[in-house]
């Protein structure tokens, strides 16, 4: 049978809405930042969603028959892999300007990239490779190791990327051996259990009405995200949707520069430019090599029965 056709204009719908929803998370994050330790704000995430997840399945029983776990040991490294992404992400967050954060997470396809082999036993060619080496160059020139302050928050944002992206690995044969409704209840699940043992000195509240408000929105949007991307690229094409994920980019700089006052330097808009033009040839040359797969598959089904 041939591949089913791609609904592109409904994957980029999805896809819009999950850049809305990541940037309203990043402001949050940001806005709760402000009275609340870091470690807190993951675990109130984790906690809350955990706990609506719970209700869900306690008033739905067709959601939660589908629940299943049939591979505990990757649903357990992938948890813990998100949730070291996770904390390494919000304390970045909390750190250093939104625009910064945001273009260094997106080296995670980078990441990604370079792990494929190891991981998966996929082949990287030199081209792509040639792609790793600029996307590391154009951080490279965000850091700027040795000629000024390098925050701690920068490395922490390549972390959270390396971690993510491990995971994002995972989750391929994971979302299709149990549903992505599963992987998402494990990984918040163990996040918060894996946070209770590093919050020493960490413990709070949100000290008001509107940061609990705001703490909802963080709930609403982290979990809304995690849905449109699972929606977004299961109707779309990796290669239509890569490229709009980068508006989060514009409008995350827009919050940072509207609420806090934040502007971003040539060197971080250079390094910017390296980062985005090399992960998009990363995510075009992976959609060619697959669409070059399908093709020879669908020529495999059709050659024999014509015989």
């Amino acid at each position: 049978m041939l591949p089913a056709p791609r609904d592109n204009l409904r994957g980029i719908a999805w896809i819009l809405f999950s850049v809305l929803a990541a940037s309203g998370m990043s402001v949050a994050v940001r806005e709760l930042s402000g009275g609340l330790d870091s470690r807190m704000i993951v675990l109130l995430r984790a906690t809350l969603s955990s706990a609506a997840i719970l209700a869900l399945l306690a008033t739905l029983p067709r959601l939660r028959a589908s629940l299943r776990f049939t591979r505990p040991a990757t649903h357990i490294t992938r948890g813990l892999l998100i949730a070291l992404s996770t904390h390494l992400g919000f304390y970045t967050l909390a750190e250093i300007p939104l625009a910064t954060a945001a273009i260094l997470f997106f080296t995670a396809p980078i990441f990604a990239t370079i792990l494929a082999g190891p991981l998966l036993g996929e082949h990287v060619g030199p081209r792509r490779w040639a792609a790793v080496a600029a996307g590391f160059a154009g951080a490279l020139i965000i850091l700027r190791p040795g000629v000024g302050d390098l925050h701690p928050a920068m490395l922490a944002a390549l972390g959270s990327s390396a971690f993510f992206a491990i995971a994002l690995l995972q989750s391929r044969g994971l979302a299709e051996a149990d549903g992505p409704f599963s992987a998402f209840t494990s990984s918040v699940i163990i996040t918060a259990l894996a946070t209770l043992p590093f919050m020493s000195g960490g413990w709070g509240l949100p000290p008001t009405g509107f940061a609990w408000a705001i703490t909802g929105l963080l709930v609403i949007t982290g979990a809304a995200r995690g849905i449109a991307d699972i929606q977004a690229y299961r109707h779309g094409e990796a290669s239509i949707l890569g490229p709009i994920t980068y508006l989060r980019l514009v409008l995350v700089g827009l919050a940072g520069y509207l609420f806090y006052g934040e502007i971003i330097d040539g060197p971080t808009l250079i390094g910017a430019a390296i980062i985005i033009a090399s992960t998009l040839y990363i995510s075009q040359r992976a959609a060619r090599q697959a669409q070059n797969r399908r093709r020879a598959a669908s020529a495999a089904e059709i050659v024999p029965s014509s015989r």
